[in-house]
């Protein structure tokens, strides 16, 4: 279970509010307007924010003072933070060592993840001779072979078109649920949501709400969520 006790996160005059659970292996959409926190929320729990106040726990052990690496943590950024000059079978083994210096059991599996993703064969190539499609898949090949139980999504593939973006989305769900991994996504888009979550958390207000049923939620949302959404997404 993923625990946030009384957790206040600051970053000059922005505050925000989290005392809220998450149940081991769900799959979990981060709703509400921009600047709101959602990415905020994401960076604390990843180490890349000290939380102001309250407890970040995973399983019960308290997070606080683990660096980003040491936490059981994988993220999947806006950009994929593919590196250009670096081949994409070295940027997804920086995924087990930052050094890139591999076992034999190591390569095999990078090889396997470049497989899971469909990018066997392209390992040899950089970024920049990639697809913007081919570049998530990259990117999420990376985090797969982190093998972390929590799995951070910060709309990595919000740049892609509508028919690419569930295209990636419904190969997450996939891997997920093969690794039972417990997921959160931030995204602004409803049928997003609708797509790969079973709860939502509404971050809005200053305050991320408790997780509540995705269909109920967005059938139904609360004023909060109704006024973000406007006439889109609410009650299809």
């Amino acid at each position: 279970m993923l625990e946030l006790s009384s957790l206040v996160l600051t970053q000059g005059d922005f505050r925000l509010e989290a005392h809220l659970s998450l149940s081991e292996g769900s799959s979990v959409a981060l709703i509400g307007p921009s600047g709101a926190g959602k990415s905020t929320l994401l960076a604390a729990i990843a180490g890349f924010l000290p939380p102001t106040e309250g407890r970040i726990r995973w399983r019960g052990q308290e997070l606080a003072g683990l660096a980003p690496g040491k936490r059981p943590v994988a993220m999947l950024f806006q950009d994929g933070n593919l590196f250009p000059h670096l081949d994409i079978f070295r940027n997804v083994a920086l995924g087990i060592s930052p050094r890139g210096r591999l076992s034999g059991a190591e390569r095999g599996r990078v090889e396997q993840a470049l497989e899971r993703v469909g990018l066997s064969g392209y390992g040899s190539r950089t970024p920049g001779e990639l697809s913007g499609g081919q570049q998530s898949r990259a990117a999420l090949a990376r985090v797969l072979v982190q093998d972390r139980p929590l799995l951070l999504l910060d709309e990595p593939f919000a740049a892609l078109g509508p028919a690419l973006r569930a295209e990636m989305l419904a190969l997450v769900a996939e891997l997920r649920a093969e690794t039972g991994a417990t997921l959160l996504m931030v995204t602004h888009e409803p049928d997003d949501a609708r797509r790969i979550a079973d709860q939502i958390v509404l971050v809005a207000e200053g305050r991320a709400a408790p997780p509540a049923p995705m269909r109920a939620l967005l059938d139904d949302p609360p004023p909060a969520l109704r006024a973000y959404l406007g006439d889109n997404g609410a009650g299809d």
